[in-house]
């Protein structure tokens, strides 16, 4: 069985915790498509060019231990907007998604670009306040000392970044629910995605 689950929204809205948790819960492949632009970025950190990385990606890219770090993560938000390393990255992305098994992707434009037909289309947001808070704290907990101001400036300047890139921005696909995890934790999120993509499954 094909069944695909498509989750986008912002930066530090959940949607990566929320697809892991969705992904184990239905026993469905995962992916992550930050962690390919991440892997990307990183190499053009190195003095790649971006679409030579994107061409030359491997899973051995995908395990860096440093691809969570915040350099990392403005060179991936600046690769994304690059519409060559985006054509780079489709075939993959739309091949994992239609595995035998079911998969959940989880990026910017999974419903809108990606998997337009995915079968579940979740749009996760969240306020910029309350993401860059969590971001704070994800970073501090890794032991990056960072300020809080700083990580809102970065959550701003992200979201202008993917909401205004000429090709893919971000945004909800027509037919994508959304959920706003602003004020729940967790636990309430994950039930909320399994109940909205159980309505789904038939």
């Amino acid at each position: 069985m094909a069944f695909t689950i498509a989750i986008d929204g912002p930066a530090a809205a959940g949607k990566g915790t929320i697809s892991k948790a969705l992904a184990e819960h239905f026993g469905f492949a995962h992916l992550d498509t930050g962690l390919l632009y991440r892997a990307v970025g990183r190499r053009t950190l190195d003095g790649t060019p971006a679409h030579d990385a994107a061409l030359a990606l491997t899973a051995q890219d995908l395990e860096a231990g440093d691809l969570r770090t915040p350099e990392v993560a403005q060179a991936a938000s600046k690769v994304a907007v690059i519409p060559e390393v985006r054509a780079a990255l489709l075939d993959f992305q739309r091949a994992f998604a239609r595995r035998d098994g079911g998969a959940v992707l989880d990026g910017r434009d999974i419903g809108t670009v990606i998997c337009p037909e995915a079968e579940a289309k979740l749009f996760v947001i969240a306020s910029a306040e309350v993401r860059a808070k969590r971001r704070f704290e994800e970073l501090r907990s890794a032991g990056i000392e960072t300020e809080y101001d700083a990580v809102l400036r970065d959550v701003h300047d992200r979201d202008a970044r993917d909401m205004g890139r000429a090709d893919s921005p971000l945004r909800p696909a027509e037919d994508a629910e959304e959920l706003d995890t602003s004020e729940l934790d967790i636990g309430e999120a994950v039930a909320r995605a399994v109940a909205m993509v159980s309505k789904k499954i038939v």
